[in-house]
């Protein structure tokens, strides 16, 4: 079991409130992403729930059990950081069995364990190997592998693809995803990044100095954002805003388009443009257009080619419009 339940936390450093009041029910099981920018608290938060820091006031608790006191050994619970933090001298073999070793645990025990994290995690073949005759991927895996053995109640990642790059990170990515499904532990994951954020949770804290601005589903905070910070966080590329007389036509302070939900046309449409930049993936073109109200970013096929200063027209799709009053709050 590992579900894990915030009660009104909040955290202080001396006068600096970081974490204001958080309630959260994380259930067992669930692989739960804290994202939100720089800043935000999610690191934070994070270790609160580790023990690595102490609330201020509120309660935590893990199965029912109030830990908000309890050191992080006594926990169960297992971090696996942005460093990999794994001892060189050491094989990857002595490395996933160290904690095990610390704890005074049968070898044969140790054997079982850490053959298992083994075959999990792919690194069979890798045991008797040093650190530095790893990948960076390979190199993380060892880690997760050392949490792994601890059999924990609860997995928690602190930014753990940061250091790799953008091809390792889609596998670790997809890795940690198939290495959810087939421990069925709950998982804790941090990142800046709503790209990992949308592709890996079952559902997502959004966070904004401190404060849960929205707690749900991937898809829903895509198809329904509470507010216009959720909104111009999830989705890539950012949701395209529009203020002043345009959003008034639709009773609104502000309105929200998503580029993928604007269609482009070079003879008729909602609003006139000119495209300053083209960006062509492939697969995909993002223009960037400037119309009377500023800089707006269209998705459409990649077939399409564009250069700087063609006439567009651009027509929003009219049930995929989001408004947002003076607050920002969705209406």
């Amino acid at each position: 079991m590992g579900s894990i339940s915030l009660s009104h936390v909040n955290k202080s450093f001396g006068d600096v409130q970081v974490i204001p009041d958080i309630s959260l029910e994380i259930n067992d099981g669930e692989f739960v992403v804290f994202v939100g920018p720089s800043g935000c608290g999610k690191s934070t938060l994070l270790r609160l729930i580790a023990g690595l820091e102490d609330t201020t006031s509120g309660h935590i608790r893990l199965d029912g059990q109030d830990v908000t006191d309890a050191p992080p050994a006594r926990r169960g619970l297992a971090m696996v950081f942005q460093s990999y933090a794994l001892y060189p001298h050491m094989s990857v073999r002595d490395n996933i069995a160290f904690p095990l070793k610390m704890a005074k645990t049968p070898q044969a025990e140790i054997d079982r364990k850490v053959d298992y994290a083994a075959r999990t995690l792919n690194l069979a073949s890798y045991l008797d190997r040093k650190p530095r005759a790893l990948s960076g991927g390979q190199r993380q895996r060892v880690a997760i592998g050392r949490a792994i053995v601890r059999e924990p109640k609860a997995f928690l990642f602190d930014e753990p693809l940061s250091n790799l790059d953008a091809a390792l990170r889609v596998n670790m990515r997809l890795e940690i995803t198939e290495l959810h499904q087939q421990l069925k532990t709950t998982m804790i994951y941090v990142t800046h990044d709503q790209v990992e954020a949308m592709t890996m949770a079952d559902r997502i804290v959004v966070l904004n100095a401190g404060n849960v601005e929205q707690f749900g589903s991937p898809l829903d905070l895509y198809r329904k954002p509470a507010n216009r910070f959720v909104a111009g966080f999830i989705g890539s590329p950012r949701m395209n805003f529009i203020d002043g007389a345009e959003a008034g036509k639709h009773d609104a302070h502000s309105i929200g388009v998503r580029p993928e939900h604007i269609r482009l046309s070079t003879s008729e449409g909602a609003w006139q443009g000119v495209v300053n930049v083209s960006e062509q993936l492939g697969s995909d073109t993002f223009l960037h257009v400037q119309t009377d109200f500023g800089l707006l970013t269209v998705r459409t096929d990649g077939d399409q080619t564009f250069t700087h200063g063609d006439k567009v027209w651009l027509t929003p799709d009219p049930n995929r419009i989001y408004k947002f009053d003076a607050a920002g709050q969705a209406i």
